[in-house]
């Protein structure tokens, strides 16, 4: 077993666990959906749970492009725990464990938001600090990225930051389903023009 391969493991578990947080999710609230309960899931959650699940692969895929520079350290397993165990206790608060106790999703949303938001704003500056700090530590052997992708890349990572963090204070919840369907447009648009180039 290589050293990436081991702080991969660490990582894909807690990825893996985060990510069946926010499926299973889903699946609750359409099970309740479907019952005899009447429930308001409305656009909040359904959004934020789907911009997370986006987000969630393309950290996954960042660490795996970062494979050539990773030690299998200490330091290097406790990062990996710190940012992927933030995007966990995020993912858990998307959607309520008790559906049933919430008529309308849009209140559990309005509750827990600033949470789930905040813990993902963290995990994104804590793995830009990160790639950052490999980069540095140890520069990629790989392509450099052109001028127009470098910008691109830089251009999607401002406007997702910059979300996130009007996120934190807009309370208008149509301003809030705006920002939240504006969020998986981007990180699906960068992601796609940055792998045609």
């Amino acid at each position: 077993m290589s050293g990436f391969d081991l702080v991969f493991a660490a990582f894909g578990l807690l990825l893996g666990l985060a990510i069946s947080e926010v499926l299973g999710g889903f699946s609750r609230a359409l099970k309740l959906k479907r019952g005899a309960k009447p429930v308001r899931i409305g656009w909040l959650t359904p959004l934020l749970g789907l911009f997370v699940l986006l987000d969630l692969t393309g950290f996954w895929l960042s660490a795996f492009e970062a494979r050539a520079q990773m030690d299998a350290n200490y330091l290097t397993l406790v990062g990996v725990l710190a940012l992927v165990g933030v995007y966990y206790l995020a993912a858990t608060l998307i959607f309520p464990d008790a559906p049933e106790e919430w008529p309308d999703f849009d209140d559990w949303y309005d509750r827990h938001k600033r949470m789930v938001i905040g813990g993902v704003l963290v995990a994104n500056i804590g793995n830009i600090v990160g790639q950052t700090l490999l980069e540095l530590y140890r520069p990629s052997s790989g392509p450099a990225m052109s001028d127009a992708a470098a910008g691109w890349a830089l251009l999607a990572l401002v406007c997702l930051i910059g979300l996130l963090i009007a996120l934190l204070f807009v309370r208008s919840r149509r301003w809030n389903v705006a920002m939240l369907a504006a969020l998986p447009m981007i990180l699906v648009t960068a992601s796609v023009y940055l792998d045609m180039v």
